[in-house]
């Protein structure tokens, strides 16, 4: 807006230019940079769990199960409403935002607006929302993740492959997602997860066919409630995954303490800051089917479509947390190349916002 605004387009183009220059001088000063450790020594100091005396949860059900047609009705509860707004570039959480001085009637407006779309969406079932899980047993093996076939444990079914930060940093915690899951040669038996949900191509019908009608409000509108569902049914999904793990069927919760994360486990994805790496997908889609069981595939670039979908891993160890990896070294990457069978160019390509050498 400010671009295409003659008034603005000076003033913003001049204060983005001075904003990126001060970047430059305190990145070429060294300000911005931090040494990396050697991946033998982050993997010396890896996140250590005690593995001897942790107790791990066996899930009732083991493999693929599909879920078509999701009632919405059952979804909505799930949405955070917070993303909603900072589509609209309103910053700030719900409901408190409602509160804001400088914004909060414009908030209010478009949360009624939404209202009235949402059910109209829920009544008619403009939405298709469908999603797949799959629990493996599992062994971490250094930096990546075994699956098997079944109990036995005899056959790999597939391996993920994880990347460890490298950055220095006071405490001897270099975290990689691989440290969640048991070692194998703890010789305990445990877990992962894996799951892709949908809000379906509807989404994307409903949104272009108000586009059609030079309606862009409406347009919008209805992509930013795709993506609420999208990461709603991940959530009432994960709810269910943990309930079959086991260790979430004590679990009491209001909808309000799961979008805070108030559980145990977390669910993170191919693509973002613990696992940037988006290949990672392939594996998934490889053992869940998604464009087989509920129509979603991947472009060659690894986007998902329809694009108001959500994928990841699940991971139920209590001190399972969110991490950035932040940028890693060559030898990682040389590493990473060779475990993956993938080029060490292809791996950079990848990589490149990680990359902590030239």
């Amino acid at each position: 807006n400010n671009l295409l605004n003659p008034e603005k387009a000076g003033v913003y183009l001049a204060e983005l230019r001075a904003q990126q220059e001060k970047q430059r001088e305190y990145y070429d000063t060294g300000m911005g940079k931090r040494k990396l450790v050697s991946i033998e020594e982050a993997r010396t100091n890896r996140f250590k769990i005690d593995w001897v005396n942790t107790h791990i949860d066996t899930p009732s059900k083991l493999g693929l199960q599909v879920f078509h047609d999701i009632l919405l009705e059952e979804i909505v509860p799930y949405i955070d409403w917070s993303p909603f707004f900072w589509v609209w570039e309103l910053k700030g959480t719900y409901p408190r935002i409602f509160e804001n001085r400088d914004y909060g009637a414009q908030a209010r407006e478009l949360y009624k607006d939404a209202q009235r779309l949402l059910k109209e969406i829920v009544t008619y079932k403009r939405f298709r929302a469908s999603g797949v899980i799959s629990l493996w047993p599992a062994s971490s093996v250094d930096d990546d993740v075994e699956i098997y076939t079944d109990g036995s444990r005899k056959e790999v079914l597939g391996t993920f492959h994880f990347l460890r930060q490298q950055r220095e940093k006071e405490e001897n915690d270099y975290y990689c997602l691989s440290d969640f899951v048991a070692p194998k040669e703890s010789g305990r038996n445990d877990y992962i997860g894996g799951f892709v949900v949908t809000a379906g191509k509807g989404v994307e019908d409903l949104a272009n066919s108000f586009k059609a009608e030079n309606d862009d409000y409406s347009s919008i509108m209805v992509k930013a409630l795709g993506d609420r569902f999208a990461e709603a049914l991940a959530e009432m999904m994960h709810k269910r995954a943990r309930v079959i793990w086991g260790y979430g069927k004590d679990e009491r919760l209001s909808y309000e303490d799961l979008i805070k994360e108030k559980y145990r486990g977390i669910r993170p994805a191919p693509g973002y800051p613990a696992c940037p790496d988006h290949t990672e997908k392939s594996l998934l889609w490889k053992l869940l089917k998604p464009d087989r069981h509920i129509r979603v595939t991947l472009t060659e670039n690894f986007a998902m479509n329809p694009p108001p979908s959500v994928s990841g891993w699940y991971f139920a160890h209590p001190k399972a947390r969110y991490f950035h990896l932040g940028q890693i070294d060559r030898d990682q990457v040389e590493d990473y190349a060779r475990r993956k069978k993938m080029p060490v160019e292809s791996v950079e390509k990848w990589l490149q916002p990680n990359l902590g050498y030239e």
